[in-house]
């Protein structure tokens, strides 16, 4: 077993080195793994036979070249690696076309992470989640997203630098204590209470530079109004030139995935419930409209309010099926 185990050992190693430069030496491989070149010309076969497509490369001393195969053979991460790629997963792919494959991938990365890596995966939560948008160039760090999620889940406030206005702009210093990480409008955000200004305040996730070490643990203090959504949908409502002053808003329920729903939600929030449900806050210039907005989904719909959005999904069911009853065949002749 210990032999294995350490043969194992060497072929990662090996990989490893093979995929972090195009060609390697067969001496180089030799020297950096400690081993003989006869050692490292077996391991090569016991890689080709696992489905790596290495090439032998001609030369004084030999090398090897690690190249694109017909299929897809595993693959080697190391840690952070595996963080990026789950974190991207899950947050970039939302919303895109891609989505369903994206959840499927995951799962099969998640299930062969170690604990301590499927701990640091699990602790991203996203609340909101919309389209992406091709030409958007504020993409944050998935390690600042990984450690803004850190953070809010062990309740540690946050020191870091922030960038205010443009890029050449002095970062000035805050103190925050971490709530929950936005996604809205293509932009990611942070929601927090800053400690100086006695408030709360939304922060760019590509403009934050984290500090260390971060400060005290803390007891979360109550969002006003407690629903993410619709305060992030006030805070931005009129002030970013983003969203219009809709003069009827209503929130529901989907029985959809968040990733299903945010493809179709340009301007609104998608609130990420569980699996299978989402809530989704979204604006028109009526009820009815906004009533009919919502059988786009093709999906369960439960109305969290206001009433008059109840009213016109009523309204509006009534409607339809009486043009349904119209469209029927008369007197036993199809139309």
């Amino acid at each position: 077993m210990g032999f294995m185990q350490k043969t194992s050992s060497r072929l990662l190693a090996l990989l490893s080195l093979l995929q972090t430069h195009r060609d390697r030496s067969g001496n180089d491989l030799a020297e950096r793994l400690d081993i003989t070149a006869r050692t490292v010309r077996r391991d090569i076969d016991r890689l080709r036979a696992l489905g790596y497509p290495i090439r032998t490369l001609k030369g004084p001393d030999g090398g090897y070249r690690l190249e694109a195969g017909t299929r897809m053979p595993p693959l080697l991460f190391d840690d952070g690696q595996a963080v990026a790629l789950a974190v991207a997963l899950r947050t970039v792919a939302a919303g895109t076309t891609v989505a369903e494959d994206a959840a499927r991938a995951l799962s099969t990365l998640r299930q062969v992470l170690p604990p301590r890596l499927r701990h640091r995966v699990d602790q991203v939560r996203v609340t909101a989640v919309g389209p992406p948008v091709a030409d958007d160039t504020a993409h944050p760090d998935t390690r600042v997203l990984t450690e803004l999620s850190r953070v809010i889940d062990a309740r540690e406030e946050l020191r870091f630098d922030y960038v205010a206005g443009s890029e050449t702009s002095a970062p000035v210093p805050r103190r925050v204590q971490p709530h929950h990480v936005v996604a809205r409008r293509h932009r990611w955000y942070l929601l927090g209470w800053d400690l100086d200004r006695e408030d709360w305040r939304t922060f760019r996730v590509d403009r934050i530079r984290p500090r260390t070490p971060t400060g005290p643990r803390f007891t979360p203090r109550a969002l006003p109004g407690g629903d993410v959504a619709a305060f992030i949908t006030g805070r931005f409502r009129g002030n970013d030139g983003t969203t219009s002053e809709w003069p009827c808003v209503g929130e529901v329920v989907l029985h959809l995935p968040a990733t299903d729903v945010a493809p179709f939600v340009d301007d609104g929030i998608v609130e990420e419930l569980g699996p299978r449900r989402c809530r989704l806050t979204l604006g028109s210039w009526s009820w009815t409209g906004l009533a009919a907005a919502l059988g786009r989904f093709d999906a369960d719909v439960d109305i969290i309010g206001p009433p008059e959005l109840a009213t016109a999904c009523a309204d509006l069911a009534a409607r339809y099926a009486r043009a349904a009853r119209t469209g029927q065949p008369q007197d036993g002749h199809k139309r």
